[in-house]
Parts: structure tokens; C-alpha cells; sequence
């Protein structure tokens, strides 16, 4: 039962950020100024974290982090960057493996001595959902996922990492560990003045389901996984 209840708590979570970031479309900062709005603290099934929301020019900027630990200690943090998904995070959906990252991440921060988890707004590797769904009905007429987000107009993956690095800045971790199979990612958070000093890797167990999905991640956009 307790477990179901913090099961309902982490979807409850995910699915108020998707509805936060779409009612809040209208309602962009004129400021270019990172702001932390909120601060709370968040007791999880993966350990207690505190909780910060943070906000920058517009709706695409602004991501919540959750926290763990003295991120200014000695030893670099344990950090995910995770872009949100909807129909993995919320819904459970077995095309991608972005719940089960998100769950690894947290159970691998919870663990650790300091670390932090970016939950970014960046639907369908940046594309929105609406255009991820239409991405979901080209894929099912055959199209792998990057051929789908490329027939629509859009780069395989259109994610931005810049105001990622701005929070951890503010938050003191410029020196990290990162939760990622993506190189891509690495690269833009060193670029934006983050100090990658470890890639760990963030793999959880492939279904039947995702297993094209992640050889296509794997072969056409570079990610590190073993498929």
C-alpha cells in the first residue's frame, strides 16, 4: 500500500508539471534573470529531497530540481538532467524508457551523498507533446523516431541544455557527475561552463517494446547504450 501510495505521489508530480507548463504559456517574465520561485521540502520514497522552482525568460524556462545533500562538499554531485515525458513519466508507456530512467535516477541520487534531478520541459526531445503524439503516428506507419521528428520539420533532437547549466550554477554544482547515455548532453553542459567529471551511465532494463526505439537512439543520434 505504501508503495502504491509514493508511486501515485512521483505520477502526481510529473503530471502537474506538464499541466503547470502548459497553463503557464501565457504568462511569460519579461526578466532574462533566473529566478528561484519556491523552495519545499520533499520527502520521496527514494529519500527526502528539497524541492526549488525556477524560472527564466519564458515557459520553455522554467524546470524544477530536486536536491540532495551539500552540493558545494568536496566530492562531486550525482546529477540527471531529464527532459519531461509524459506518456513515459505519467502514463507508464513502454515506446521509451524515460520512466524507468527517471525512477533509476532517483533511486542512484537517493543514494548518493549530494545530487540533484533537472526536470526540464522539453516534451518529446523538444518538439511539444502534440507533435511527439503526431512523431507516435508516423513511427506507427513504420518510421523509426528520428525519421518521424525529421518529417515533421524538426531536428532529431531539439533540446537545449543552456538554462540547465544557469540552475546548477545557481546552485552551486559546476563541478558534477552525470546520469546520462547521451553525449550530446555532456558536451552542451561543458560547453556552458559545467564540468563534466564523470559519465554514469543511466540504462535501466529494456522491454521488448523499446528495444528499436533505444537501437535507433543508439545508431542514428549516438547515445552510449548496450542494445
Amino acid at each position: 500500500m505504501l508503495i502504491f501510495a509514493a508511486k501515485f505521489d512521483l505520477l502526481y508530480w510529473a503530471i502537474a508539471m506538464a499541466a503547470g507548463t502548459q497553463s503557464r504559456k501565457h504568462s511569460k517574465t519579461k526578466s532574462a534573470r533566473l529566478r528561484a520561485v519556491a523552495r519545499a521540502e520533499l520527502p520521496t520514497r527514494y529519500g527526502r529531497f528539497t524541492i526549488y522552482g525556477f524560472q527564466g525568460r519564458g515557459p520553455q524556462e522554467e524546470a524544477v530540481a530536486l536536491v540532495r545533500g551539500n552540493l558545494r562538499g568536496k566530492g562531486a554531485p550525482l546529477v540527471r538532467v531529464h527532459s519531461q515525458c509524459l506518456t513515459g513519466d505519467v502514463l507508464t508507456s513502454l515506446r521509451c524508457d524515460c520512466r524507468a530512467q527517471l525512477e533509476l535516477s532517483l533511486q542512484k541520487i537517493g543514494r548518493a551523498p549530494s545530487g540533484i534531478l533537472l526536470y526540464l520541459p522539453q516534451e518529446g526531445r523538444g518538439i511539444g507533446l502534440m507533435n511527439k503524439l503526431r512523431a507516435y503516428e508516423l513511427q506507427d506507419g513504420g518510421m523509426d523516431t528520428v525519421e518521424a521528428n525529421e518529417s515533421l520539420g524538426f531536428a532529431a533532437d531539439a533540446r537545449d541544455y543552456d538554462f540547465s547549466a544557469k540552475i546548477l550554477k545557481q546552485l552551486g554544482a559546476t563541478r558534477i557527475r552525470l546520469l546520462s547515455n547521451n553525449p550530446e548532453k555532456v558536451r552542451q553542459l561543458e560547453r556552458a561552463g559545467i564540468r563534466v567529471v564523470e559519465r554514469v551511465p543511466c540504462q535501466p532494463r529494456i522491454s521488448k517494446i523499446s528495444r528499436a526505439y533505444m537501437q535507433t537512439k543508439k545508431a542514428k543520434m549516438g547515445h552510449l547504450l548496450d542494445v
